[in-house]
């Protein structure tokens, strides 16, 4: 293989960052191919990066840091790893039955779930999510409720003490949870600590817990604790997903999925 040498390195790595902000991830084999240089450079040009803060480094390339991901609105999330939520979103739906009560919380995965939930019947959910009492509130076989309290308007979910004393009324079969960082160790996270008293208590009020997150989110850790691994009764996440982090992920009693 030819390699680059008139591409400068800054140059180089300002590519790498601008095909990052446009699609949420890159692969090491597609950069070496695009740019023309060997994948051991551009592991130690995404290694360097990682260092600087620009983006967390997974198996075959990297992915924005949550500091990044957080900048966004919540329609400019959705189309962050849209196929992977999608796909996770079908594989947690099937863990639903007829007639269960639910709880889901706000996120773009859960959002994805909830989408799924169209076909089943005789259905209730309790969400905090604007987005998906917006979804599913027109469907004549599921009944929604949606948490009142104040509102985040940059990610579209409701909470503070209001939404709490409600939430309190409610007991469900099963969560539907979306987080920002799932490890064996730290356990579950979130980078929103005004809705983490909100995801504590449906983990509470819920028989089961389905954690629905992709591939970037396994292995990293937010801001927020929710709970620990063995909170969760399922993990829901991608094939491509850290091998050594679902092995330890499995190893703590949770079952895992994946898609």
């Amino acid at each position: 293989m030819s390699v680059n040498t008139g591409l400068k390195l800054d140059a180089r790595r300002n590519k790498i960052l601008d095909l990052l902000s446009r699609e949420g991830k890159v692969r090491v084999q597609l950069l070496s191919q695009d740019l023309g240089i060997s994948e051991v450079t551009i592991r130690n040009d995404l290694a360097e990066l990682e260092n600087l803060g620009y983006l967390h480094r997974v198996p075959g390339g990297a992915v924005q840091t949550m500091r990044t991901y957080c900048n966004m609105n919540f329609q400019q999330r959705r189309q962050e790893n849209a196929a992977e939520k999608k796909a996770i979103g079908i594989t947690a739906a099937a863990l639903v039955n007829d007639g269960e009560t639910l709880m889901i919380n706000s996120g773009t995965t859960s959002l994805n779930a909830a989408i799924e939930l169209k076909k089943f019947h005789n259905l209730k959910i309790v969400t905090n999510s604007i987005s998906i009492a917006t979804e599913l509130g027109g469907i004549p076989t599921i009944r929604v409720i949606l948490l009142g309290g104040d509102i985040n308007a940059q990610f579209l979910f409701t909470y503070g003490d209001d939404a709490l004393a409600q939430l309190r009324n409610y007991k469900a079969d099963k969560l539907i949870l979306s987080v920002d960082g799932v490890r064996p160790d730290t356990g579950l996270t979130t980078y929103h600590a005004e809705e983490r008293e909100i995801n504590r208590l449906m983990m509470e009020r819920s028989s089961c817990t389905i954690v629905v997150a992709d591939y970037s989110k396994i292995g990293f850790e937010s801001f927020s604790v929710l709970g620990a691994m063995s909170d969760a009764r399922y993990l829901v996440t991608n094939q491509n997903a850290d091998a050594a982090m679902l092995t330890a992920i499995r190893d703590s009693g949770v079952e895992v999925k994946t898609c």
